[in-house]
């Protein structure tokens, strides 16, 4: 369980425990709006937030009915795996609930608030109730080998199985113990195989592998990804040490952004960590192999073998040296125990978020998710306040309008300092918005005004959004079934000699036309030119769609014909979608609609003849 819960208080009734349930999480209070007198958020309808936090992977607990809490998340159950906890806690605290997720957290979070409560857990998942250990999810610092098989091993215990705790590295598997207290006589005995080694193990035993050792990489600038995984392969297969057994991959900063460490990191499936060289510097006494060309090209006597004795701590000694190749080293290093605390940092990530007009139900699980990960919150303040109760509690910075390359700067920078960053866009980010920003501050040099370094590192993702154009249409029914063009007519950053040449190619191709930044208080010539320059190719009849502020408040659709469309009819919250000569608008019950033929009609008559 990777997020911090939200906890849900739906009535006064449960008010007070939502906010003792919080305490003992450390976690957040969302309270339905009118219903509760305090809360760090609220929100207007519980079956949709519920379903958006559900869906951006956040643990829900609900001090509220169980059936509240199933209705909400039903539509998106698919994948017990991946799917975060949900509980129910009764308004008087007296009885907690684990309804989803009892082998992702559910349970132990269920076990934690009813101690603090003095409530009972209604734990119903047979395995922890019977054996009092679920055997797919162990604690920090151990991983299970081979997960496919503790259905059938839970199974067989349940059903009078023996269980014995063996390997090597049986004494460090405290938490097993209660299951051998739980033998049944001289049943048939379940294996539960604890070992840093290298095992191929039948059903329906299982291998259980501490997590007592680091691995530390360097390589040069564009090594080739296998020639590193291949390094650690060999140098694994020679410590006799199974990759279950890495806790983490560590290396120097400066490598953040290096092709064949990510690489690296996802063959073996453990996280990438990352220290500076003054953190690694400090591990040379610990290391065998200390080279001053290294300490002159990078500030650090050594990378792969000190970033291994970074990751392990203080306790911790070099199980196996550098070893090279041409292009990259690789070392190990081995703790005395399992370690549960990742020590070093993330690399930094920006999450360019397009959130769509804002509302929750147009904006995607994807979005929700990137913005529950966020350290902080980036944007212009409006953009912000729309995502509601998602962005409680989180560190924001915002940004006026005109400040765009200022928030885009910061947002990387923060970044670079190793945090989660979520730039927020309106619409979809790479639509006249921050996305090109993000890519050209990286791409531009430090003369002209390129981002740090550290910044260039990080990680960039994007989240898509609804457009304006797409919204817009929506709307208004199919106006883009063919062909169509977006073209912004604000002449603050693009030559007004381009837009016009723009526009002249656009009308004789008789495209459809989306029209952002259409006017603002300065600009009041462009849409009437874009008007005039479009009549001379398309039919005065052409219907023009004008709509502003989409899904939200204050939504307006109106058509206008294209030789009667008004400036003053338009600012800067519109959408302007003029027709192709194609285009057309069709009367029914609930209003005009406008839509493009994509050429079916003639298809098919084709197709007849």
């Amino acid at each position: 369980m990777a997020q911090t819960p939200i906890v849900i208080a739906l009535n006064r009734a449960g008010e007070a425990t939502a906010w003792r349930v919080a305490e003992i999480l450390e976690a957040k209070v969302h309270g339905r709006e009118g219903r509760v007198e305090r809360a760090d958020a609220f929100f207007a309808n519980a079956l949709d937030h519920v379903r958006t936090l559900f869906a951006a992977g956040v643990p829900v607990i609900g001090v509220c009915a169980s059936g509240i809490l199933i209705r909400a998340v039903a539509p998106l159950l698919a994948d017990k795996t991946t799917e975060p906890p949900v509980l129910s806690v009764s308004d008087d605290g007296a009885v907690v609930i684990p309804l989803l997720g009892g082998h992702r957290g559910a349970n132990r979070l269920a076990a934690r608030i009813a101690e603090g409560l003095g409530a009972t857990a209604a734990v119903t998942t047979a395995g922890d109730i019977a054996l009092g250990v679920a055997l797919d999810e162990p604690p920090a610092g151990w991983v299970l080998a081979n997960p496919e098989n503790a259905k059938a091993a839970m199974s067989a215990l349940l059903g009078g199985a023996a269980a014995r705790v063996v390997g090597d590295e049986a004494p460090q598997a405290t938490w097993l113990a209660p299951l051998e207290t739980t033998a049944a006589g001289d049943a048939p005995a379940i294996d539960l195989i604890c070992t840093t080694e290298r095992r191929t193990v039948t059903s329906p035993h299982l291998l259980y592998h501490p997590q007592r050792f680091t691995l530390g990489v360097g390589c040069a600038r564009n090594c080739p990804p296998q020639e590193l995984i291949d390094l650690v392969e060999r140098m694994l297969q020679e410590a006799g040490v199974a990759p279950g057994a890495i806790r983490c991959i560590a290396t120097l900063d400066l490598k953040a952004d290096e092709p064949a460490m990510h690489a690296l990191a996802r063959h073996l499936g453990r996280p990438l960590r990352l220290f500076t060289a003054e953190e690694l510097e400090r591990e040379t006494a610990r290391s065998v192999t200390p080279s001053p060309v290294v300490f002159a090209e990078v500030g650090t006597h050594g990378v792969a073998e000190n970033a291994a004795l970074a990751a392990a701590g203080p306790e911790a000694a070099l199980a196996h040296p550098k070893q090279k190749t041409a292009m990259a080293t690789a070392a190990l290093a081995q703790a005395p125990g399992p370690i549960a605390e990742l020590r070093g940092r993330a690399r930094g990530r920006v999450s360019i978020v397009g959130i769509g007009p804002g509302q929750a139900s147009w904006r995607t699980p994807e979005a929700s998710r990137m913005i529950q990960e966020a350290d902080e919150l980036v944007g212009y303040g409006l953009y912000l306040d729309l995502l509601g109760p998602l962005a409680a509690g989180k560190p924001r910075q915002e940004f006026a309008l005109g400040e765009e390359e200022a928030r885009c700067r910061y947002a990387l920078e923060r970044a670079g300092e190793g945090r989660r960053v979520a730039l927020v866009s309106s619409g979809d980010a790479g639509i006249y918005a921050m996305g090109a920003l993000v890519f050209e501050l990286v791409d531009r040099s430090a003369d002209a005004g390129g981002v740090s370094d550290a910044a260039r590192r990080v990680e960039i993702v994007s989240a898509p959004g609804i457009s304006a154009l797409q919204a817009a249409a929506a709307r208004a029914g199919a106006p883009l079934g063919h062909d169509f063009c977006a073209i912004s007519l604000s002449d603050l950053l693009t030559p007004r000699e381009d837009i016009l040449r723009r526009l002249r190619a656009a009308a004789e191709g008789d495209f459809v036309i989306a029209f952002y930044n259409p006017v603002s208080k300065r600009r009041r010539t462009l849409l009437a030119e874009a008007r005039d320059i479009l009549l001379a190719h398309r039919p005065a009849e052409t219907p023009v769609l004008l709509a502003s502020n989409l899904g939200r408040e204050g939504e307006t659709i109106r058509y206008r014909m294209l030789g009667e469309l008004d400036v003053d009819d338009v600012d800067m919250l519109t959408v302007v979608l003029v027709g192709s000569s194609n285009s057309r608008l069709v009367q029914r019950g609930e209003g005009a609609r406008m839509y493009t033929p994509r050429g079916y009609g003639r298809k098919i008559d084709g197709d007849l003849a």
